[in-house]
């Protein structure tokens, strides 16, 4: 008796797992942000061969897919007006899996490494400050968690948060302070992913086969060194915490990474063009991608490596369609520490250039640093014009700091600059003849030179010596 009791048990249980089919990715949860207006990919995994349908309450009619020979089904749905909360129901058979609180907005994902993963966990006092008004039910975060991977993933095992106190302290300041802004002068609800891990180089986020097929690229990941605190593989971490997200519609990608790509800096423009390029194939969407350009830092190379890899990063700004770089040279406390601890004036410097290029909403002059154009030489001077500049510049101190001018023989000397409106009149007493200048072309290097916005003038060069 105790045998065949044994048995229907077993036979009921796997009765029960065969028909249990039904599963969707943990990116598709409760408390989660759509697309608004827009069209938004449901899928999953069920019983081959039958029948899902999905109603969403905002819509009248439900969505039919069938699920295919090894398990999949996807279908898509339209989104209207930011608004919610709704629900979505997903049945198939006699399964139902119902989602709730469910918004209508933007989605924005946040990667790169530690500055952009740094919040509450490492007790930075911005975010310190929040956590007891952290209560915008309208912002919902997804953490992802730091899981690697040899293969592409489909799922990852976190589900979408509400904002609280609770959610907030693990999560990027910088991505909960872009939320907040957006939120602010959007008036729509606001979704974050976070996909960011401290001291990864840009290799891990970008697929193997990409490096792989560039030897230049190839030849750079092999730099990446092992650590016990981080992965180095190419791939590893787009695999398990960008691939399984790529269905799940975004308005646009922000981006803090580069201090981990310092000593293979020449070839970091040409690492970001194959990277964004990847991401934006997966999505299958030309997305806006905005950057922050590393920080000043003390990191103690013999040559100036952090000023060429925000080199590479300026060229990146200057060369990739749809994108956006933040210049945050002055908001920097301590050079030594490469974790600048004022995360919100970043955030809101990222925020801005979205809500005007990609939003397009005001006219705000003056909303991204000014970068170098040309150099004209004038007799014993050089005067320096500036893309991206509207208005005048304008000197925080006495002198600029950081302003070095060379002749032909190639030695820098330090240099004196002076404001004429919106060009930058260089000169040294020890250079007759100049050719060259360079200004906070250096690896800790704070600006003082700003445009009428306050926002700091990019380092650069005019010349392309070696060093």
């Amino acid at each position: 008796m105790m045998k065949k009791t044994t048995l229907f048990l077993c036979l009921l249980l796997l009765s029960l797992a065969t028909h249990a089919q039904l599963r969707l990715p943990h990116v598709l949860s409760d408390h989660m942000v759509l697309q608004r207006e827009s069209e938004v990919m449901i899928w999953g995994w069920g019983n081959a061969g039958s029948h899902v349908g999905v109603k969403a309450s905002w819509l009248p009619d439900t969505a039919v897919a069938v699920i295919d020979g090894g398990g999949h089904w996807r279908l898509s749905l339209k989104t209207s007006a930011a608004g919610g909360p709704y629900t979505i129901k997903v049945t198939s058979n006699e399964e139902i899996i119902t989602l709730n609180d469910i918004l209508l907005g933007d989605v924005w994902l946040c990667s790169g490494q530690s500055n952009m993963e740094w919040g509450g966990a490492q007790n930075l006092p911005e975010i310190i400050q929040e956590l007891p008004k952290a209560n915008d039910k309208q912002i919902r975060l997804l953490q992802v968690s730091r899981v690697t991977a040899a293969n592409p993933q489909e799922d990852i095992v976190n589900v979408w948060q509400q904002l609280d106190s609770a959610s907030l302290r693990p999560f990027s300041a910088i991505g909960y302070f872009i939320a907040k802004e957006l939120r602010s002068e959007l008036n729509v609800p606001i979704g974050i992913i976070n996909a960011s891990w401290g001291g990864t180089g840009a290799e891990v986020w970008t697929p193997t086969q990409v490096i792989q097929g560039d030897k230049i690229l190839a030849d750079a990941a092999d730099r990446q060194t092992p650590a016990s605190f981080r992965p180095h593989r190419a791939g590893s971490l787009w695999n398990s915490m960008i691939y399984p997200l790529r269905d799940f519609a975004i308005s646009g990608a922000f981006w803090y990474q580069g201090e981990s790509n310092v000593g293979s800096w020449s070839s970091y423009d040409l690492l970001m063009q194959h990277m964004v390029g990847a991401w934006r194939a997966a999505w299958s969407k030309q997305f806006p991608f905005y950057f922050v350009q590393i920080a000043p830092h003390t990191y103690n190379n013999k040559q100036p490596l952090a000023a060429l890899l925000r080199e590479q990063q300026d060229r990146t700004a200057r060369t990739l369609a749809n994108s956006g770089m933040v210049v945050i040279s002055d908001l920097v406390d301590n050079v030594k520490d490469i974790h600048p601890i004022q995360k919100q004036a970043v955030a809101k410097r990222l925020a801005t250039i979205a809500l005007q290029d990609h939003y397009q909403l005001g006219s705000q002059s003056d909303y991204k640093s000014p970068i170098f154009k040309e150099q004209r030489i004038k007799g014993d001077k050089i005067e320096i014009t500036f893309s991206q500049l509207d208005g005048k510049l304008q000197l925080k101190g006495d002198q600029v700091e950081d302003l070095f001018i060379a002749g032909a023989d190639q030695k820098f000397y330090p240099a004196k600059g002076t404001i004429q409106g919106n060009k930058l009149i260089v000169s040294a007493s020890d250079v007759k003849q100049p050719v060259a200048v360079r200004f906070n072309f250096s690896e800790a290097g704070v600006s003082n030179l700003f445009n009428s916005n306050g926002l700091p003038v990019a380092p650069f060069r005019t010349d392309d010596w070696s060093f």
